[in-house]
């Protein structure tokens, strides 16, 4: 094995092959010549600017130089946070996240270090490097003593945020893994944290947790309003605004409590919760956040008052219901996901409604997802829901051909996402239906059956 030069031999090596004085090469990488000599000379410890202009002078990849930058300007040099910072930046974009981790660890033992650390956690989790980032908050969580500080929740707040997606049984534990800590974030911070909780255990359909985390946020938006009107009274108000208008926080609480209320068949409950939110004459915001967001919650609760009707077994409303949202692209999915579920339970024909949306229901086979209003996650969780009661629809009706495409679409999809409950309906059904199932789709649910057990595996 070769010995491996410093950087500085290194330098000076390059400099005797291409035949270059300091002076030249100082031209080229923008560096005056004193600099480059006493880089050179080895009497300089090199700031990361000056490294990636030497390394790109001399025409390296741009990290080529980073593991012995550790050793030569980190390791063996007094700890310096103003030459550090700027390495883990570096490290960050070129994606070498060997590099953070070493210099990371370095920094721990020191009480100095964490707070600073978690500066950069935020930074570049802002600018989307999650997995830097993650790594960073896991770290600066761990090293964090005072068990009830802020700076551990907001650690643990973006954790929840960073691991949280489509595969359901990481997710839940996840979420309960940040339950604690909700507490302990700022007010604003809560209430955020408060709406994702509800939001990740609704994509889960753990409706006990949708009730208990919907009326957290409920109750302490309506404190925090009031709060901030008396606030808006006294002087301006300066304090920290949270992502949305606080009146919108507690209707979406209610909003949330009704769905669950409707999953649990209380209908009367949950058109209580409708009527809350239906009505906001109380809030005295006029701006055209405020006033956005009024709109949305009155033209929701229409809508939601339709479904609750709708879902209690009154067929009346679903003329109105298919013409609302006929018009909003958003709502489709979710809206036939409950119109062929309250088909099958009640025995309503909805043929003509499949028939209208055929070309809509095509592309959610196709494409299994929609972009727009609802996050990818709640998105997938509706397609799954969707599919598994228009492929119960398709069989009862006699249409198998149909009805099992999209029986084995929830199949795929509900093991792609690690949905186990959701799967094994979906077995169950195929078991009942199995008689009047083809040769090919016996073949193709055997093969899928495969899949769906390697995965587990």
């Amino acid at each position: 094995m070769g010995i491996t030069l410093t950087i500085a031999a290194e330098l000076k090596q390059y400099l005797i092959q291409k035949g270059l004085s300091m002076t030249e090469f100082g031209h080229i990488v923008d560096l005056n010549v004193g600099t480059v000599s006493s880089i050179v000379t080895g009497n300089r410890i090199l700031s990361v600017n000056q490294l990636d202009r030497i390394t790109a002078g001399m025409k390296l990849p741009p990290d080529y130089f980073y593991e012995r930058y550790i050793e030569e300007c980190i390791i063996e040099e007094q700890l310096n946070w103003r030459r550090i910072s700027p390495f883990l930046y570096r490290c960050v974009e070129l994606d070498r996240l060997d590099c953070l981790q070493r210099v990371v660890f370095l920094l721990l033992d020191n009480p100095i270090y964490p707070p600073l650390l978690f500066e950069v956690a935020e930074n570049i989790y802002r600018d989307g490097h999650k997995e830097a980032a993650a790594f960073l908050f896991e770290n600066v969580a761990e090293s964090e003593r005072q068990q009830h500080s802020e700076r551990l929740a907001i650690c643990q707040y973006r954790l929840f945020t960073i691991r949280v997606g489509n595969d359901q049984e990481k997710s839940y534990d996840v979420a309960i893994q940040f339950e604690p800590y909700v507490d302990r974030l700022d007010e604003v911070d809560q209430l955020e944290a408060l709406k994702d909780l509800a939001n990740t255990y609704r994509s889960l359909r753990k409706w006990d947790k949708v009730e208990l985390f919907a009326k957290a946020m409920g109750d302490k938006a309506k404190i925090q309003y009031k709060l901030q009107q008396q606030r808006q009274h006294v002087h301006k108000d300066n304090s920290k605004k949270p992502n949305f208008p606080l009146f919108a926080y507690w209707a979406f609480s209610h909003l949330l409590r009704s769905q669950a209320c409707g999953e649990r068949k209380d209908y009367e409950k949950g058109l209580q919760h409708i009527k809350k939110y239906a009505d906001l004459s109380w809030v005295t915001d006029t701006d055209e956040e405020a006033l956005k967001w009024r709109k949305k919650y009155e033209d929701w609760a229409v809508v939601n008052t339709y479904v609750n009707k709708l879902l209690s077994g009154d067929k009346s409303v679903l003329s109105d219901y298919v013409a609302y949202i006929s018009s909003r692209k958003d709502e489709i999915l979710p809206a036939l996901d409950i119109i062929v579920e309250t088909a099958n339970r009640y025995h309503f024909d909805v043929d003509d409604i499949l028939k209208q949306f055929e070309g809509e229901i095509i592309f959610f086979l196709e494409q299994k997802k929609v972009e727009g209003l609802y996050s990818q996650r709640f998105t997938t969780e509706r397609y799954t829901h969707f599919s598994r009661e228009l492929a119960i629809y398709l069989l009862r009706k006699g249409k198998f051909s149909n009805g099992f495409t999209f029986l084995f679409s929830c199949l795929e999809k509900s093991a792609e996402v690690n949905n186990k409950i959701q799967a094994i309906r979906c077995m169950r059904l195929f078991t009942y239906f199995k008689e009047h199932a083809s040769a090919h789709t016996r073949t193709v649910y055997g093969n899928l059956i495969k899949v769906v057990n390697e995965d587990e595996e």
